[in-house]
């Protein structure tokens, strides 16, 4: 075979490789059953690759109060949740600044997020379009877990490891206190920490 022929199937090998490198969007068939309510909080969590970070304000003229902030997020690379929230920070951002005044945070993360909500007609605010709300302390991890929380963002966000090295940039987690999950009419439902850790997405 020529050269020339060649570079169409190499071409097709480039696309499918890309594919599975970005995995494949949300179906309906692919989420729990609404009734697994801890898988379906794994679930939105290992889909989402950024949420929206609530803090209490430490600046004025809106100290005290609560401020939410666009923060890309990971629990692992795709296909490998570990359910860990995972964020890359340095302190030279706001709401990190709020965080060393008071690590309390809650963070939400929804479908709407991926095409699936679009793709079955939902309204990012309608309760079918699943979303999940998860609160806690957030903590920089130590050196034992660094590596971990490296692969989990960089393998989803490549461009983290080209953003400037001279704003300190540290690894976190969410450490996870409550979680509530709204994927259907009804009410909001709870799940534990523990359900949430020993659930398989």
């Amino acid at each position: 075979m020529s050269r020339s022929g060649m570079i169409p199937c190499w071409g097709l090998f480039a696309v499918f490789f890309l594919v599975l490198s970005l995995g494949a969007s949300p179906s309906a068939a692919d989420i729990p059953p609404r009734n697994e309510t801890a898988r379906v909080a794994r679930y939105v969590a290992h889909m989402c690759d950024w949420g929206s970070l609530a803090t209490i304000s430490s600046h004025d003229p809106v100290r005290g109060q609560p401020f939410a902030n666009v923060f890309s997020v990971s629990d692992g690379p795709r296909g490998q949740s570990s359910g860990v929230i995972y964020l890359y920070l340095t302190t030279l951002e706001i709401s990190v600044q709020d965080l060393q005044a008071n690590s309390n945070a809650s963070l939400t993360m929804s479908l709407a997020q991926t095409p699936y909500c679009r793709q079955e007609q939902y309204d990012p605010q309608s309760p079918l379009c699943a979303h999940i709300i998860i609160s806690g302390s957030v903590l920089k991890v130590d050196a034992a877990e660094a590596d971990k929380a490296k692969m989990a963002l960089f393998s989803r966000h490549p461009e983290m490891e080209s953003w400037p090295r001279d704003h300190d940039w540290f690894f976190a987690k969410l450490n996870i206190t409550n979680i509530w999950v709204l994927d259907y009419f009804g009410g909001i439902k709870t799940v534990t920490p523990e359900e949430y850790y020993q659930a398989k997405p």
